[in-house]
């Protein structure tokens, strides 16, 4: 539905089963995980690795990515809040004022990005028994087609919304501006869903539409982007020689990944975090040039290996 040249985005939480929703985003989750093990089993293939290491890399990937982004979530963006709430750093529920089940509603890249270097670092002494920069030279192509999902999944969550725009790109992202108490209060309709549904398609509440603004869609901003960056990694993986000199992939995915984040952040809303503090640039900002500068050192030093 078009509205003043804006998009009306009111998805539903997921595909209904019945007994069972598959919520969205969880579903983008489970098709990053899979796609990247899959990708992950052609490059074993061809470089002789056994399916029971890349059981394992896909194990350690999966634990390192959750407990890192929400971690990172918590460090990097909230921690004022969660000092005094340790429980629900773990736990998928809110204690005050109220009892309440909220899921895990914050993940943050950085965390996940460090946490997967430092379990690589494990897998790849301990089980693959090959150098770090090996695996991280090809989990990154893996990980580059991931954070394509991640990011449509953000969009069907309504979340990680872009600044305000006029432009004929922005969208209204009606479960952004109403929580679903909002919404069943402001229409008197119980059902949240059905509620949403309303503001977002019926004229008896245009004027509840009218309270949405128009906002970049950062998140299919980012997921367009990398869908580039893992083009860009699967083809020197796969028709460049560029694989064997390490540490060159994994620099590169650091430059491209962290520098399409850094340029997104410009038309994203404000997630938080300490960019009060520092002024200037914003958190994901801050955090992004490490990276860059990481990536960098390690393409300008990748060697191919000596043969003896």
């Amino acid at each position: 539905m078009t509205h003043a040249l804006n998009i009306v985005w009111n998805p539903s939480e997921g595909i209904d089963l019945g007994f069972f929703i598959i919520r969205f985003y969880s579903l983008m989750f489970v098709v990053a995980f899979g796609l990247g093990w899959y990708i992950m089993k052609n490059i074993y293939d061809r470089e002789n690795e056994s399916i029971e290491k890349l059981d394992s890399l896909f194990i350690w990937t999966v634990l390192a990515t959750l407990l890192g982004a929400r971690l990172g979530h918590v460090i990097f963006y909230d921690w004022e809040y969660f000092r005094n709430h340790l429980l629900e750093i773990f736990l998928p529920f809110r204690f005050t004022p109220t009892f309440e089940f909220t899921g895990y509603a914050g993940l943050a890249s950085h965390g996940a990005a460090i946490s997967i270097i430092i379990s690589m670092y494990y897998y790849s002494k301990k089980i693959l028994k090959r150098p770090l920069l090996w695996i991280l030279d090809r989990i990154v192509i893996g990980v580059a087609s991931g954070a394509i999902f991640v990011r449509l999944g953000n969009f069907f969550n309504s979340e990680i919304i872009g600044k305000e725009t006029s432009s004929s790109f922005g969208i209204k992202f009606v479960r952004d501006q109403f929580s679903a108490r909002d919404a069943v209060n402001a229409t008197q309709i119980p059902n949240p869903t059905q509620a949403y549904q309303a503001i977002a398609t019926n004229p008896q509440f245009a004027n509840l539409l009218e309270q949405v603004p128009a906002r970049h869609p950062a998140q299919l901003y980012e997921a367009f982007c990398y869908v580039f960056v893992f083009a860009a990694l699967f083809f020197l993986y796969w028709k460049t020689e560029a694989r064997l000199k390490s540490g060159l992939l994994f620099g590169l995915f650091l430059v491209l990944l962290f520098s399409v984040r850094i340029v997104v952040e410009f038309v994203k809303e404000s997630q938080g975090g300490f960019e009060s503090s520092l002024g200037l640039l914003s958190t994901g900002q801050w955090l992004s040039i490490p990276f860059i500068l990481i990536g960098l050192y390690f393409i300008f030093t990748a060697e191919k290996p000596v043969k003896i």
